[in-house]
């Protein structure tokens, strides 16, 4: 879930200008750090964490590339969805929870794409209620 929710940010920022791909570089350094230093934490051997961070590295390249091929897709929504049942645990039993979480992503990612370098590098950007993102996760009326 985590890789999931950087998903939109990073395509934002890879899509942008020098300054906003040297932070996409910087937060995914800053996830593999973070990765390192809970292996660690949680008394992983030291042998074996180089093993595990390198897995979660790929794990983040190989996801975003698949969410990225998904949302460019003719028919982003259920590529997407489709992605996120193969990848989310859980999804692949729940269609509909797969539908949802695929609009998610995909209004996160037309949110940020929005945003101007300016505001996204000051972090002046605002997440959505969780109240407005429960209604955001319904089938648009008149959908089958």
């Amino acid at each position: 879930m985590i890789i999931l929710l950087m998903f939109p940010l990073l395509e934002r920022l890879q899509s942008g200008g020098a300054q906003e791909r040297r932070i996409a570089r910087l937060l995914t350094e800053t996830f593999i750090t973070d990765i390192d230093d809970c292996l660690r934490e949680m008394g992983v051997g030291d042998l074996s964490v180089p093993k595990k961070v390198k897995r979660a590295a790929q794990a983040l390249g190989e996801r975003c590339l698949a969410y990225r091929r998904a949302a460019a897709s003719r028919e982003p929504m259920p590529a997407v969805a489709r992605e996120l049942a193969a990848t989310v645990p859980g999804l692949d039993a729940d269609p509909e929870g797969a539908e949802a979480l695929a609009r998610l992503t995909l209004k996160a990612v037309a949110d940020l794409r929005a945003v101007a370098a300016e505001r996204l590098l000051a972090g002046a950007i605002a997440l959505p209620e969780p109240a407005d993102m429960a209604a955001l996760a319904e089938p648009p009326r008149g959908a089958a």
